[in-house]
């Protein structure tokens, strides 16, 4: 790598940690591009060299983000045919969920204040609520194949576990005071959607 694309790099990882910095302190919506360049001890337009805008770098963030969600999924064994009405494996889906958005908190914070940003005129919300729950739709999706009765259709099942623990991780992860330790909201999580999943008996 040439001396002119290393400092390029370096540049882009800098401004990408200064805004994972400043989502945490300031917010999403709140942090402005001059804020991260600032953070990143960057010129501003060193931002745009790299970014065209806010969203641009959040999309770099997130891609992040599902790389180490896959990871965390492939050092397990993953197949579609998953059973989330089994407790222990709906328990270690929402382990691993709510361990991405701990570690993620900035992406966490940034998604969820940039979907509300939006308005409610752009569907911009739900779309982003239905890609980034589909693996939670495809074995709601096989289970649907195996002849199990769900609460719902699949991708609206699915979102509203997304819509449910996004909100869940942006209250608590970013309070002062959490309501309760990791394993212990896991485990409600697990109670909660379990006998909803379940069904009547």
């Amino acid at each position: 790598m040439g001396v002119r694309k290393e400092k390029a790099a370096e540049t882009r990882a800098a401004l990408m940690e200064a805004a994972r910095r400043t989502f945490v302190e300031r917010g999403y919506l709140n942090t402005k591009i001059t804020d991260i360049t600032r953070a990143a001890g960057r010129a501003t337009g060193s931002f745009y060299d790299h970014f065209t805008d806010k969203e641009a770098l959040l999309a770099e963030l997130l891609g992040d983000m599902h790389g180490q969600a896959h990871e965390h999924i492939h050092e397990r064994d993953h197949p579609r045919e998953h059973d989330l009405t089994d407790e222990a494996q709906l328990h270690t889906h929402l382990e691993i969920a709510w361990q991405v958005m701990r570690e993620n908190l900035p992406v966490t914070i940034a998604l969820f204040e940039s979907a509300v940003a939006r308005g409610p005129g752009t569907g911009a919300a739900w779309r982003s609520l239905a890609e980034n729950t589909s693996m939670i739709r495809d074995h709601l999706e096989y289970l649907r194949e195996e002849g199990r009765q769900l609460p719902g259709e699949p991708e609206l099942v699915a979102a509203a576990i997304g819509g449910m623990l996004s909100m869940l991780a942006y209250a608590v992860l970013t309070s002062k005071t959490p309501a309760a330790p990791d394993e212990e909201i896991v485990d409600t999580l697990t109670s909660l959607l379990l006998n909803g999943l379940r069904g009547p008996r």
